[in-house]
Formats: structure tokens, sequence, C-alpha cells
């Protein structure tokens, strides 16, 4: 099993080749190749690199799919005995992005 751990956005993913992830908004074209090199860990069928803090031997190639919106959350918040009372929704815009293929330079 071949996977790797990315830090893409300040959050760390655990991605494999042919899966598709929703990341935070990248501004790219739909289509679009990206190259992912903040590589925290890689293993390669039981061989383990880790990083110092990335891996500079090792990029991932991933591809632009769509860009969508995520699910809605709701904020509410509420100050007790003072008659406030504030709700309020948030969606966050997301970009699926499918990796392709992870190579070791």
């Amino acid at each position: 099993m071949k996977y790797a751990i990315v830090e893409i956005s300040g959050r760390q993913f655990w991605v494999e080749t042919g899966k598709y992830y929703d990341l935070n908004r990248i501004p790219t074209k739909l289509g679009q190749e990206i190259l992912l090199n903040r590589v925290l860990l890689f293993n390669n069928e039981g061989e383990i690199l880790i990083g110092k803090p990335y891996l500079d031997t090792v990029k991932i190639k991933g591809k632009v799919l769509q860009h969508l919106r995520g699910r809605k959350t709701l904020v509410y918040k509420m100050r007790p005995k003072k008659k406030t009372r504030k709700k309020q929704g948030h969606r966050q815009e997301l970009t699926r992005v499918l990796i392709e293929e992870i190579n070791i330079i």
C-alpha cells in the first residue's frame, strides 16, 4: 500500500492515488494540474520515509476536478439573561482534487 501524509493549507491529509479529496479553495482553473510538495511522511510498500519537516524527494501530482461549497454549519451565540441572540450560517469554499500519482525523485 502506497500513501503519503501531506500538509495543505494548514491541515494534514492522508492521500492515496486514485482518490479525491476536498481541500480549502485553491484559486486555479478546472482541469489544471497542481503539485503538492509539503509531504510529511511517505509509505512505499512498507518502506517509510519521514521528513524533517518535509520530504524534498517526494512530489504528488493532483488534478482539480471542481470547485464547490461545503455543508452549512450553524453558529449560534447567546448571552444568558441579556436577551441577545445571534444565529449565523457558514459554508466553506472547497476544491475537489484527484490525486493522480505519487513520485519519488
